[in-house]
C-alpha cells in the first residue's frame, strides 16, 4: 500500500482518481486542487509518492509540473508521477532533465483508463523506476532529423526503443511485440551500438535512452 498525495484541479477527475487508487489498495492522504495545496500537503503528510496534473490553477499552464520540480528539489527521492492531458514533450523533458530521473513518471491521462497499466506505472515509479508514456516517446522520436543517431534505427528498433524508454523489461517488451526475449536482446544490442550507449540493464537502461531523447528540441 502506498500513501499518496493527489493533485488534480477537476473535481470529478480528482474524485475518480481517488476512488481508483483506493480500490487499487493505496491510501490517498490528501486530494487537492492547486499546486500550492500540493506542496503544503506533501510537507504535512510526507507521502510515499505524489500524483499530480501538469496544469493547475491559477494559470492552468505548468503549475503542477513546477510544484513537482520544487518538491523534487527538496527531496530528490520523492517519487512523482505527473499526468498530462496532451503530449507536451517540453514538460516531459523538463521533468526528466535533472540530477536523477529515478522515481519519476510522465503519463498521458488517457493511460488512466487502462487501470492495471496505470497502477503498475505508479508502483514502478514508487519503486524508483522511470516511466514515460510511450506516445510521448513516439513524438520525440518523430522529431529526429536525418543524420542524427536515432535516424539510423530500423522501424522495429524504434518500436523497441519506444517501449524500452517507457520502462518495460525484456520479458514484458517481448510480450508486447509478440517476439522472443532473444529477439529483444538482439534489437536492444543493435540500438545501443547505433546510439553509442552502454548496454546497461533495468532503470539505468531507461535513463541512458532518455539522455538521448533530452537532446531533442522540445518545442
Amino acid at each position: 500500500m502506498l500513501r499518496l498525495i493527489l493533485a488534480e484541479d477537476s473535481v470529478l477527475l480528482r474524485a475518480g482518481l481517488t476512488e481508483l487508487l483506493t480500490r487499487g489498495g493505496h491510501r490517498v492522504l490528501a486530494a487537492v486542487g492547486t499546486a500550492e495545496e500540493l506542496v503544503r500537503a506533501v510537507e504535512a503528510e510526507r507521502p510515499d509518492a505524489v500524483v499530480t496534473d501538469v496544469r493547475m490553477p491559477p494559470g492552468f499552464r505548468d503549475e503542477g509540473l513546477r510544484a513537482a520540480l520544487e518538491l523534487r528539489s527538496r527531496d530528490g527521492l520523492l517519487p512523482v508521477l505527473v499526468l498530462s492531458q496532451y503530449v507536451a514533450t517540453a514538460y516531459a523533458t523538463q521533468l526528466l532533465t535533472g540530477a536523477s530521473a529515478a522515481g519519476l513518471g510522465y503519463l498521458l491521462k488517457d493511460r488512466v483508463g487502462e487501470v492495471a497499466e496505470f497502477l503498475d506505472a505508479l508502483q514502478r515509479v514508487a519503486d524508483g523506476e522511470t516511466v514515460i508514456d510511450p506516445e510521448v516517446v513516439r513524438v520525440l522520436l518523430s522529431r529526429q532529423s536525418e543524420g542524427r543517431p536515432l535516424a539510423r534505427l530500423t522501424p522495429r528498433e524504434r518500436e523497441v526503443l519506444t517501449l524500452m524508454a517507457s520502462g518495460l523489461n525484456n520479458q514484458a517488451l517481448a510480450g508486447r511485440l509478440f517476439i522472443t526475449e532473444a529477439a529483444v536482446v538482439k534489437h536492444a544490442s543493435s540500438i545501443f551500438m547505433k546510439l553509442d550507449l552502454d548496454a546497461t540493464e533495468g532503470n539505468r537502461r531507461v535513463l541512458a535512452v532518455l539522455a538521448h531523447l533530452r537532446a531533442l528540441d522540445p518545442t
